[in-house]
């Protein structure tokens, strides 16, 4: 297996394998939940391959995901990860509620705390911006009346799918650590805003889907294997998530045609290289730069040793610009999500001076 470097995540202090793993899939949304045991499992030996930095949240399941961690993580494994769950998503009578709220917010970290069985998270992300609440008003309650930070509740704030302005307001109350966002080859859009405000700013990027939901492991033979319940196949079939109908575009038979030919690109230069595609794309995201971090995500040990294989595969400035011109921004067809789900550019909020509290 690869030797797993360290990077800074921000400029806060927090240091994580330069590989993350996104835990989501194990309790939700892809599928049915995976075996308890199977999961605990390849918890474990991503930690003793070095891949320390684990993701969660407090709606994957809902719930269940970080019970699971909790578990996985007793018997001295705790020590020895960067945990990072998050709050502000849940699902009530079939749509999607977003909350910012610092009452929520408190309940929210308490809860967290419980079901993962530790007395600190690492970092904690504001999941979804509630655009009804000032981002000033969300940060807050972890700073001050809470003290959930001065208590060692949790140690770095972390923001997912939010702005550049949004970011720039919730670092001018308490510095950021990290933002999570989607970036892979076929989700490039953050490149323009998002990642240059993070820079400027010294927050870490948190790559989530960095293969593109699985695009890039299996092409247009993506939809094939999955189970009927699987929240990717929304964008064939149009099937309702916990209620709520959700799609992926870009997987969509009208767009899956036009999308296949990225994939068979990328595959070409892979077989080049001798790595598969996945690897390949993963690597190109890892070049991003050092203070970017994927987490790609798996239910299973082989695919979780393949993802790792990527940290050795090393591209060359004429590779990338390949690589970013079969990749440019007409080159994929649909958006991440229909039009309706919550994500970075529909996450202003009002400005501090409008909220009265309650």
């Amino acid at each position: 297996m690869a030797t797993v470097k360290r990077i800074k995540l921000g400029s806060q202090g927090l240091e994580v394998s330069a590989q993350g793993l996104g835990c989501m899939g194990m309790s939700a949304f892809y599928g049915p939940s995976k075996p308890e045991p199977e999961m605990i499992a390849l918890i474990h030996h991503a930690i003793n391959g070095g891949v320390t930095f684990l993701d969660t949240s407090d709606v994957y399941g809902p719930h269940t995901n970080e019970i699971l961690l909790g578990k996985a993580l007793k018997g001295g494994m705790r020590e020895r990860v960067e945990l990072a769950t998050k709050f502000g998503a849940s699902f009530a009578d079939g749509q999607m509620k977003i909350h910012g709220d610092p009452a929520y917010v408190r309940a929210a970290c308490e809860a967290s705390l419980k079901r993962l069985g530790v007395d600190c998270i690492d970092l904690y992300y504001q999941h979804r911006i509630d655009t009804r609440v000032p981002i000033e008003v969300t940060v807050c309650p972890l700073l001050n009346f809470y003290s959930a930070f001065e208590e060692g509740k949790i140690k770095y704030i972390g923001l997912s799918e939010a702005s550049a302005s949004t970011i720039r307001r919730a670092h001018a109350v308490h510095p950021i650590t990290a933002v999570q966002l989607e970036w892979s080859l076929w989700s490039r859009d953050v490149e323009e805003d998002i990642v240059p405000t993070c820079r400027e700013l010294g927050i870490g990027i948190v790559a989530y889907s960095p293969l593109g939901r699985g695009f890039f492991s299996s092409g247009p033979k993506l939809l094939e294997n999955m189970s009927k319940d699987d929240f990717r196949q929304c964008g064939a079939s149009r099937l309702s998530l916990v209620g709520k109908g959700v799609s992926l575009p870009r997987l969509q038979p009208e767009n899956l045609e036009h999308n296949k030919k990225l994939f068979e690109r990328v595959n070409e230069i892979a077989a080049k290289k001798g790595c598969t595609t996945s690897q390949l794309a993963l690597a190109w995201v890892h070049h991003q730069g050092d203070d970017v971090c994927p987490i790609p995500g798996t239910t299973k040990i082989e695919n979780f040793n393949q993802n790792i294989k990527a940290l050795s595969v090393k591209l060359t400035p004429e590779e990338m610009a390949e690589l970013e011109s079969i990749a440019a921004a007409d080159a994929v067809k649909g958006g991440r999500y229909m039009s309706d789900f919550a994500t970075y550019k529909d996450s202003e909020t009002p400005p501090l001076s409008s909220w009265k509290a309650s």
